[in-house]
């Protein structure tokens, strides 16, 4: 029936508060008052972003939440995001303003992963600043990034605790030491980078369609076009207990079908386009030759109408509607109406025509969820919204028809197919680093010395448990490498060259100095662990002496390039014989030329990469440099004389 079908997903939740400063009310019930009110008042400014907006799985929102456990009583918000990472940054970006538009306000906002804004700017934290110390430092504060930073040593600044700081202790810190906790500009602009645009941005996040749909579900989706999320969601979660319901249609009859015009977000869209499916033969939905004209819109349709079903199968025959309380009725209504106007929420709209009707039954409805809901109520699940819809939404099924020759063209769709080259400019805007300019035709002769400066650079870097770090700016930052300090670490390590002192008294001195790398206090150990320290050296040693010694009779030397072999390819015929007469002897002394050697095979893996992603690469791009396209195409074997 199927060859896609997802049975389950991990919903990434975030989760928001905002805090009022100061923390610590003298009345809790005057002070839960006041929280309410700023819950109103937020939800109102922010309504013409909210209302139109297509959440993925739920909404922003806020509630009143009490003090517990050493957090004040602050205002709370929890929307689960699912796969549109999109709507998690949406939210980050209505959470800043927050604090821009009440200035009074210190917002805090984390997800699954924890600290997710400190992991958009990992490559520009601070040293200090780890997963073990960031609980309770990151927050939004007048619009703007703060880090609460943590002293160098315990007491040294008098308003900095030494532990991470309890959440009083943080609002406190914020309020009186604005100017000291603003994190970086680096940092700014990473998390800066991912709300840009905004809120212009979030036309650009949707998707218009034609879809053949029941006429039921067409008139549904105008009233309320967020449900569009919740039927893409039914589909694309199904289970066969679901399809269940689908093998004979009792609430959307394929006979009903229109061709209307539905908008998704490009998630949505994405979701329902990547998935094959092939209806029931009993359900009555039947496609046409993929060849046909109108096949996407069918197909579009089919699955909507699967998932619209799927809801509505999952409720009572007998639910009752008295969750849903009058709306005009409201005290807050006039007002939240008075402030939607005020921000050109209806477009101009002449009031009282269809589309300004459209519009106002979504403000509605966004009041009723968001901003008049009675504390502990239980909104509707989408099943039962469908449903009462249809029950109370007079429709016109011939009207309906004839809009079909009136609709409004659908998006074009090109940019599913993304290109590698598209793609990895995506990932690079993505991380924030700018497309690497092309090598232009001065550029031919490229300067190789930059990929083994780059990679001695990287390996000159300490690396620790949690792995090695990579140059960040290679391109403003001198490289250095000190090859004689690299050599002497590995002759502590692995004992001294032949011709310097084996004594045991040398060793130890030179262990000595590794302290600060190596985390190693030689000099406290106790006799026993020196001892066992030194013995598991001489058998490292013995170890290394061993192999040394079965190396020199095979031929694995040859497989590196020399000094000698590159001076020799500078020099004329004239010279071979010369270099003949040194023997093998003298090759075995010649140092190898690491440079060239490490040149070369990074350059053979990038050439076996093909031009698709690979070690080679990565690494390299990591560390900022770009490697011109290979255009030396040799022949895959050597050409045979006749």
């Amino acid at each position: 029936m199927e060859e896609n079908m997802k049975l389950a997903t991990v919903e990434d939740t975030v989760e928001y508060r905002l805090f009022l400063i100061p923390d610590e009310p003298r009345d809790p019930e005057k002070h839960k008052e006041t929280l309410q009110k700023y819950i109103e008042r937020i939800m109102t400014q922010f309504a013409p972003m909210l209302v139109p907006y297509i959440w993925q799985n739920q909404p922003f929102n806020l509630k009143y939440k009490p003090g517990k456990g050493g957090v004040p009583a602050h205002m709370f918000g929890m929307t689960k995001f699912g796969d549109n990472i999109e709507d998690e940054w949406f939210i980050v970006y209505i959470v800043k303003q927050i604090t821009k538009e009440f200035p009074e306000l210190v917002a805090r906002i984390e997800d699954n992963d924890g600290e997710f804004l400190l992991i958009e700017a990992a490559d520009f934290l601070p040293k200090w600043l780890d997963p073990d110390n960031s609980a309770n430092r990151v927050f939004f504060y007048h619009g703007e990034l703060c880090i609460i930073p943590a002293p160098m040593k315990p007491g040294a600044v008098s308003w900095l605790p030494s532990k991470p700081p309890t959440i009083p202790q943080a609002l406190n810190i914020i309020s009186t030491h604005p100017e000291n906790v603003l994190a970086s500009e680096s940092i700014q602009a990473a998390v800066n980078r991912r709300i840009r645009g905004y809120p212009e941005k979030l036309q650009a996040s949707l998707h218009r369609a034609h879809c053949f749909l029941p006429a039921g579900i067409a008139a549904v989706l105008k009233q309320r076009p967020r449900l569009v999320a919740a039927g893409v969601q039914a589909f694309y979660l199904r289970d066969p207990i679901d399809l269940r319901a689908c093998r004979i249609f009792k609430t959307f009859l394929p006979e009903t079908r229109i061709m209307t015009s539905v908008t998704f977000t490009k998630c949505l869209y994405a979701q329902l386009m990547q998935q094959r499916f092939m209806p029931d033969r009993r359900s009555g939905y039947q496609l046409p030759p993929p060849s046909h004209p109108q096949y996407r819109a069918h197909e579009l349709g089919m699955k909507l109408a699967h998932g619209f079903e799927i809801l509505c199968s999952k409720c009572s025959p007998h639910f009752s509607d008295s969750k849903k309380s009058p709306v005009t009725t409201s005290p807050l209504w006039a007002g939240f109406l008075d402030s939607l106007k005020k921000n050109d929420y209806f477009k101009g709209l002449i009031e009282g025509s269809t589309q300004y009707q459209e519009r106002l039954e979504m403000a509605k409805n966004y009041f009723q969820l968001s901003v008049n809901r009675p504390e502990g109520s239980l909104a509707m699940n989408p099943g039962e919204e469908i449903l009462t819809l249809l029950q109370t939404l007079p429709f016109d099924f011939e009207e309906l028809k004839k809009e079909e020759a009136n609709l409004s063209p659908e998006d074009d769709d090109q940019w599913l197919d993304v290109s590698p080259d598209q793609l990895d400019q995506l990932l690079q805007e993505a991380a924030g680093k700018k497309e690497p300019e092309p090598l232009s035709k001065e550029d031919e002769h490229y300067d190789l010395t930059q990929v083994s400066k780059s990679m001695k650079a990287f390996i000159s870097k300490v690396s620790t448990h949690k792995g090695a770090e990579l140059p960040r700016e290679p391109s403003e930052t001198p490289i250095t490498f000190d090859a004689d300090s690299f050599l002497n670490y590995f002759d502590k390590i692995l004992g001294p060259r032949p011709h310097e002192s084996d004594s045991d008294d040398q060793d130890e001195e030179e262990f000595e100095c590794l302290d600060s790398d190596d985390d190693l206090d030689f000099e406290t150990q106790e006799p026993g662990e020196e001892a066992s320290v030194k013995g598991t050296l001489d058998d490292l040693k013995s170890y290394m002496a061993q192999m040394d010694r079965e190396l020199a009779h095979t031929s694995i030397g040859k497989s590196f390039a020399t000094q000698k072999q590159m001076e020799s390819l500078s020099q004329t015929t004239s010279n071979n014989s010369d270099e003949e007469h040194t023997g093998a002897g003298g090759s075995v002394m010649t140092p190898v030329d690491v440079d060239l050697n490490l040149v070369s095979n990074i350059l053979e893996s990038y050439s076996s990469q093909a031009g698709l992603a690979g070690p080679a690469s990565n690494l390299l791009q990591s560390m900022g440099v770009q490697l011109p396209d290979n255009t030396d195409h040799r022949p895959t074997s050597k050409p045979t004389k006749d």
